[in-house]
Order: C-alpha cells, then sequence, then structure tokens
C-alpha cells in the first residue's frame, strides 16, 4: 500500500507521491485532478526508478516536478542518483536550490523540474 497527498494550497495543487512503485493507471491519474507541483520518488528501491518516474511525471504533466527519495552522499539507503532522472527527463544539469516560494501566476507553462538541497543532520 501507498498513500500519496494532493493538497490545495492557496489555489496550488500540490501532489505527494509518497513511495509510490508502480505507473497508475489513467483512471487513477485523473482522480488526482489538475496537479501543478508533485515530489516524485525517482530512485528506486521500494518506490519509483528513474524511468517510471518520468513516464509519470509525463502521465500527470505537472508544472514543477521534484525529485525525492533518491540517493545522495549522505543517504544510507542504496537509491539511484539523481542524475538518471534528470537523464531521463532529458535534463544535463541541476542547480539545487534552497526553497521554492512560488505562486499560481508565477507557474511555468512547460513541465520543469526543480531540485531542491537537502539537509544533513
Amino acid at each position: 500500500r501507498n498513500t500519496l497527498y494532493v493538497f490545495d494550497y492557496d489555489g496550488l495543487n500540490v501532489a505527494h507521491l509518497g513511495d509510490l512503485k508502480q505507473v497508475p493507471s489513467q483512471t487513477e491519474v485523473e482522480a488526482l485532478g489538475n496537479v501543478h507541483i508533485a515530489l516524485v520518488p525517482v530512485g528506486g528501491g521500494q518506490a519509483l526508478n528513474a524511468a517510471k518516474a518520468a513516464e509519470v511525471v509525463s502521465l500527470i504533466e505537472p508544472n514543477i516536478v521534484i525529485p525525492m527519495h533518491y540517493g545522495t552522499k549522505a543517504g544510507k539507503l542504496n537509491l539511484d542518483q539523481l542524475g538518471k532522472f534528470l537523464k531521463e527527463m532529458g535534463l544535463t544539469s541541476h542547480e539545487p536550490q534552497p526553497s521554492l516560494k512560488i505562486t499560481r501566476s508565477g507557474l511555468p507553462d512547460e513541465t520543469r523540474v526543480i531540485v531542491l538541497d537537502y539537509q544533513t543532520s
């Protein structure tokens, strides 16, 4: 089982896909409604791998994708690195951001991947 959350934050629909393990059906995607921002697991392990994550992004068609659940130098889980997902999305580089501040009027027209900086403890 997987729990995902879709919430409206001041007119922005945000979907946190949790540890999604498989590509959802068209009916399941339609049940999500219009997703502006999607937090998508991309590193494999017990969740989507890079290729399936890219497929989910193409089905949901969010304005912004925030990749999550991927391997980092600080991580202890054996997950694929972020680069695999970025390559699947046709990107060669990324500039991690410390935070994301966006309004509905500031949403990009085309799907954009935004990588957030991770914190180590």
